[in-house]
């Protein structure tokens, strides 16, 4: 419960952004984290665990939203969270082990680059 009300208001911010990378309108990401927070507390995930809105699904609803429309964007996120459910049942988590960490690193370096360059026509349209 604590680590909850010290993320809350970090996450609000941060779910307003990512969904305004995605194109989406901001009260649907804020009803979107609300639910993820819900469903957490409901499934009574780790009490360190933060379940968010991120950067990587962000840019991944940006092709989406403008290709299919936003009504794909549920029927998406839905499909993920049971491939997700899946996993954790089959604990395949532990197949992270093989991953090698600059392999890791560059997908974090590459999402960095990717978020910057959403927001670069942001930057420029600025009087």
């Amino acid at each position: 419960m604590p680590t909850g009300l010290v993320v809350a208001p970090a996450l609000i911010p941060e779910t307003i952004a990512f969904f305004l990378i995605a194109g989406v309108d901001p009260k649907v990401g804020l009803y979107g984290a609300l639910c993820i927070a819900v469903i957490s507390a409901v499934v009574r995930c780790r009490s360190g665990m933060i379940s968010a809105a991120t950067g990587a699904m962000a840019l991944l609803m940006v092709i989406s939203v403008k290709e299919y429309g936003l009504q794909y964007l549920l029927a998406a996120s839905l499909l993920t969270g049971i491939l997700q459910l899946i996993g954790g049942y089959l604990k395949l988590g532990s197949l992270m082990g093989f991953v090698s960490r600059s392999v890791v690193t560059g997908f974090v370096n590459t999402l960095a680059i990717l978020i910057f360059m959403a927001q670069v026509p942001e930057l420029t349209h600025v009087s």
